[in-house]
């Protein structure tokens, strides 16, 4: 079956795959804008900073909806059954992925927040910006690769016919480039500077891009031959 890159690009928020695809597209467009030279270096750092608090609150929104979906299958609030809130599932791998995932928005959160505070010394600037950083982008290297286990079944597959084969690998590549970008934005105490500002915003911008389109996959194929559940 061929792959189907359009999607339906309808209003449904009443669905929670639905809300979990818009609420991905809108963080990661959200990093995206923030980490694109000509926004991060032409607008107010404020407003920067607010750009990148909203993403990672979006982000954690999201992580957390796809965990909801993962617990309650395809039921909804209101449909017969109780729908559940939280559960505690660590041999169901894909329960695993999600948990994983939204740990890592939340580490994003407080880095995000801690790095709109001003006057942050070096070893403050570390300790509560970069390490929830790198904690952030390692949980979500671990979520993607999770996911990508049970897409595949084993280490390495490749299905470029099969829309969650997609989702699962810009997922992956998308967590390499948070991680690059994580570790090159390490503030050194000699110079008070980010390791690599370059590498920062070129991976930020590359990551969020990744869970863009992933995210985009998300939402019904136009044809209605293809559907998907996982970010």
């Amino acid at each position: 079956m061929k792959m189907q890159w359009h999607r339906q690009l309808l209003l449904k928020p009443k669905e929670l795959r639905w809300r979990i695809a818009a609420l991905f597209m809108s963080g990661a467009f959200l990093f995206a804008l923030g980490s694109f030279p000509v926004y991060a270096q032409n607008v107010d750092p404020g407003t920067v900073g607010i750009t990148f608090v909203v993403g990672s609150v979006l982000f954690t929104a999201a992580a957390y909806s796809q965990f909801l979906d993962v617990i309650n299958g395809s039921r909804t609030p209101g449909q017969p059954g109780r729908f559940r809130f939280w559960a505690w599932s660590p041999g169901d791998m894909m329960w695993s992925a999600t948990a994983v995932q939204l740990g890592g928005t939340l580490f994003f959160n407080f880095s995000t927040i801690d790095a709109m505070i001003e006057s942050l010394s070096i070893e403050q600037t570390n300790h509560l910006v970069w390490a929830p950083d790198l904690f952030g982008s390692i949980a979500f290297l671990m979520a993607s690769h999770l996911a990508w286990l049970c897409v595949c079944g084993r280490r390495w597959c490749v299905r470029t016919d099969d829309d969650e084969w997609w989702i699962s690998a810009l997922n992956y590549v998308g967590s390499f480039f948070f991680m690059a970008a994580a570790i090159a934005s390490f503030t050194l105490e000699t110079t008070g500077e980010t390791l690599n500002l370059t590498i920062v915003n070129i991976a930020t911008f590359l990551g969020a891009s990744c869970f863009f389109v992933g995210a985009y996959l998300l939402l019904p194929a136009s044809s209605n031959t293809s559907t998907s559940r996982e970010s």
